[in-house]
This record gives C-alpha cells, structure tokens and sequence, in this order.
C-alpha cells in the first residue's frame, strides 16, 4: 500500500453523500454532541473533535474503511483529518461541512424527524459516540 499523503484530501457535500449512501465510506461528525443532535448526516458516526485529539478511538463501523470527516463549516473536519491521516487513516475532509451539505439540499436526520431527513429519524441512533461528553 503507498503510504498516505500527510495533508488529507477533501471532497464535496455531494460527493460525500454519494460514497456514504453507496457504502464505500463512512461520514465521521466531529461537532459537539448537542451540534450533533440538533442534525446531521443520515448513518453518520459521532466522534467530537477533542476526544478525538484525546487520541479516542474511532468507532468500530470506521475500521479500515475511507473516513469523510465533517463539522459544521469544515474547520475542525480539517482538523480531525490531519489527526486521523497522522493515525494512518484514509480520510477525506468535506468542504464547507454541514452548512455546505444543507445548501446543496442533502437529507439531515433532526430530532422527532423534522426537517429534510429522508428516512428514519433515528439515524444515527446507535452509531452516536458520547466521548467527550464528560470533558
């Protein structure tokens, strides 16, 4: 296997969207749990960013699989790339985040099924991490 490129690539909300809902990768929310909850990506794992510095470990469904790191703007999924890319992690970073991919009108689980979710409104009811959440 080549080794990795120490700065991360990027790929687009719609993009992103794409390879998760095709199953080739998994979406890794970096916000805060209460950003998290209020909407996010259907399916998308939760890891905030600071435990993820804390050096915590992925969630078990990221394993050897490409990783698309996303946050609200894209600043911390920057971040959490670098660190990720740093652990030998295939990663990408989504441009622009969660603001980009509610622009480009993609589906967002919100709480009680509100808003543009396609689908259910448990989402990533099983897959949500609270690391951190002591912190």
């Amino acid at each position: 296997m080549p080794p990795l490129s120490p700065n991360p690539g990027q790929t687009t909300p719609a993009q992103a969207h794409r390879l998760a809902h095709a199953g080739a990768a998994v979406l890794l929310d970096v916000r805060e749990r209460g950003e998290f909850t209020a909407g996010h990506a259907p399916g998308a794992l939760h890891l905030p960013l600071i435990a993820l510095a804390a050096r915590e470990p992925l969630p078990p469904e990221a394993d050897g699989r490409l990783v698309l790191a996303i946050c609200h703007s894209g600043n911390r999924s920057a971040r959490a790339a670098q660190l990720l890319a740093e652990r030998g992690v295939e990663v990408l970073n989504v441009v622009g985040g969660m603001a980009a991919w509610e622009r480009a009108g993609l589906p967002v689980t919100t709480p009680g099924g509100s808003g543009s979710s396609s689908g259910s409104s448990s989402g990533g009811g099983g897959n949500s991490r609270d690391a951190g959440d002591a912190i």
